[in-house]
C-alpha cells in the first residue's frame, strides 16, 4: 500500500531523449480490481493471473481482508480466500483512496443480503455519483440508500432479476448491477450497458464461475440468476490504457518500441488517432511496435465510453497536442474536472485554453522543464511523458498517484532510455 513516504515521492526526468526498446503490459488496472470484489461472490479459493503490481491492488487487497477473505500475492498470482461469510462493511480509512472499494456493494448484497460501503475517492476527476448503482440494485429489490457517509443496502430475502435502462452507460453502475443480478432470481436485462473491455473480462470472469450471461460487449447485457457460484482460476485482460499510454510516449519522444502484451481491437480510435499524428503502428506477435521519427501532427479528440476515446487518455493526448505541430481542439464528454492538470502542463510552457469542458491548444516546438505537481494516475502519466520532451529538468511531484496505476514506471522508461529517476 502507498504509504506517506511514499506519498512524498517525485520523479525527476530530464527530456530529449527518444525512446527504444521493449515492454510489456500486464493486466488492466480497472479490470483486476473488479474481479477481486466479485471473487466474494463464491465461497472457496479464486486464482487472479496477470495481476499488475500496482498500489490499488495492495489496498483492494487489504479491503478483502477485513471483509475476511485471506489474499496471497505471489508473482502476478493473487489467490483469495473467500469465507462461507464475509463481512459486509467496507470503512471509510480504505474505500477513501480508491473508488473501485465501491465494487464490493454488489457481490455482498447478493451473496449475504446486506452491505455497508463508505462512499469512495480515488482520483480528483469528477463528481462521479452513484445514482445508478443505488437504482440499479432498487430495481432489483434491495433497500438501498445513503446514510451517514455510507452506501447502505439490504436484500434479507434475496434479490429479483428485472430490466434495468441506464441513463448513461456507467461502468461501475453495469459492474455492480452484474455482479448482484448473477445471483438473483430471474432474469435481469441492461440496457445502455457500458461496453468496455473491463466489463467483458468482468462478465467472462463471472461465466467462469457458473453465471449466465449474454450480450457481453453489447449494450443490452442479459442475466439469468443461479443459485450459487464456483470460485474459478481467470487470467486478467492487458491494460489498454498503459498500452495507449506507451503508444503516446514514443509518438512524442520519438523513437522505436514493441509493446508486447498490447490488444490493438481495444484501442482502435486511440491508435488511428495516433496514426493520423504520424506514428507507425504495426502488429507483431503478441503486441504492437510503434515508431515515430517526426514531430507529430496535431490532433482533435472527443473522449466518449467505449467504443469511443478513452477519458483516460485524455492527459496524453493534450501532452501530445502541446508539442504537435498545428492547432487542435480536444473535448472532454465523460468526467468534468479532467482538466484539473492543464495548469501543470501550462507551467511547462503550454499553450492551452480552457473552456467549460473543451481545451484549445496551440503547438509549440519544445516543453521547458519545471516542477509539476500529479493530481490524479492518469494526470501524472500525462506530465511525465510531458517532460519526456520538455527542455532541461522535470519534476513530478505526488509519485504515488502514477504508482496507483503504473507497475515499475520508472525502471521500464529507464529501460527505453529516457532519463528518468525517482526521490
Amino acid at each position: 500500500m502507498a504509504s506517506q513516504v511514499a506519498s512524498l515521492d517525485r520523479f525527476r526526468i530530464v527530456g530529449g531523449m527518444p525512446l527504444h526498446g521493449q515492454v510489456t503490459v500486464t493486466g488492466a488496472k480497472n479490470s483486476v480490481l473488479k474481479l477481486m470484489a466479485a471473487s466474494l461472490l463464491a465461497p472457496g479459493k479464486t486464482v487472479i493471473r496477470n495481476v499488475p503490481a500496482i498500489a490499488d491492488v495492495e489496498i483492494m487487497s487489504e479491503l478483502l481482508t477485513r471483509l475476511g477473505c485471506t489474499v496471497e500475492s505471489n508473482l502476478g498470482i493473487l489467490t483469495i480466500d473467500v469465507p462461507i461469510t464475509p463481512d459486509h462493511r467496507a470503512d471509510y480509512d480504505l474505500v477513501r483512496k480508491m473508488r473501485a472499494s465501491i465494487n464490493v456493494l454488489g457481490p455482498l448484497v447478493a451473496r449475504i443480503g446486506k452491505a455497508e460501503v463508505a462512499l469512495p475517492g480515488g482520483d480528483a476527476i469528477g463528481s462521479r455519483g452513484l445514482d445508478f448503482h443505488i437504482k440499479g440494485l432498487e430495481v432489483l429489490g434491495a433497500n438501498a440508500h445513503i446514510e451517514h457517509g455510507y452506501v447502505i443496502a439490504n436484500a434479507p430475502k434475496g434479490l429479483i432479476g428485472a430490466p434495468i435502462d441506464l441513463d448513461f452507460p456507467s461502468v461501475g453502475a453495469t459492474e455492480n448491477i452484474m455482479t448482484a443480478a448473477v445471483l438473483a432470481r430471474g432474469v435481469t436485462t441492461i440496457d445502455n450497458a457500458a461496453r468496455e473491455p473491463d466489463i467483458v473480462d468482468l462478465g467472462e470472469f463471472l461465466i467462469s464461475m457458473g453465471a449466465k450471461i449474454k450480450g457481453l460487449g453489447s449494450s443490452v447485457i442479459t442475466i439469468t440468476g443461479v443459485e450459487k457460484l464456483s470460485p474459478t482460476d481467470h487470467t486478467t485482460v492487458a491494460d489498454r490504457i498503459i498500452t495507449g499510454t506507451w503508444a503516446f510516449a514514443v509518438t512524442m519522444a520519438g523513437g522505436d518500441i514493441s509493446i508486447h502484451g498490447a490488444r490493438p481491437e481495444h484501442l482502435e480510435l486511440p491508435l488511428e488517432k495516433l496514426a493520423s499524428a504520424g506514428a507507425i503502428i504495426t502488429s507483431i506477435e503478441n503486441g504492437i511496435r510503434v515508431r515515430m521519427n517526426s514531430r507529430p501532427q496535431s490532433i482533435d479528440v472527443a473522449t466518449l465510453p467505449y467504443p469511443g476515446f478513452p477519458t483516460d487518455l485524455l492527459p496524453m493526448v493534450i501532452a501530445l497536442n502541446s508539442i504537435a505541430d498545428g492547432h487542435s481542439l480536444v473535448t472532454e464528454n465523460v468526467f468534468e474536472s479532467r482538466f484539473m492538470f492543464v495548469n501543470e502542463l501550462i507551467r511547462l510552457g503550454a499553450q492551452i485554453s480552457v473552456d467549460g469542458h473543451h481545451a484549445s491548444i496551440t503547438g509549440i516546438n519544445k516543453l521547458s522543464g519545471a516542477p509539476v505537481e500529479a493530481h490524479d494516475i492518469r494526470a501524472g502519466a500525462g506530465l511525465i511523458l510531458a517532460a519526456l520532451v520538455a527542455d532541461g529538468e522535470t519534476t513530478v511531484d505526488q509519485a504515488f498517484h502514477v504508482d496507483r496505476g503504473y507497475p515499475n514506471f520508472t525502471e521500464q522508461l529507464q529501460s527505453l532510455g529516457a532519463k528518468v529517476e525517482r526521490e
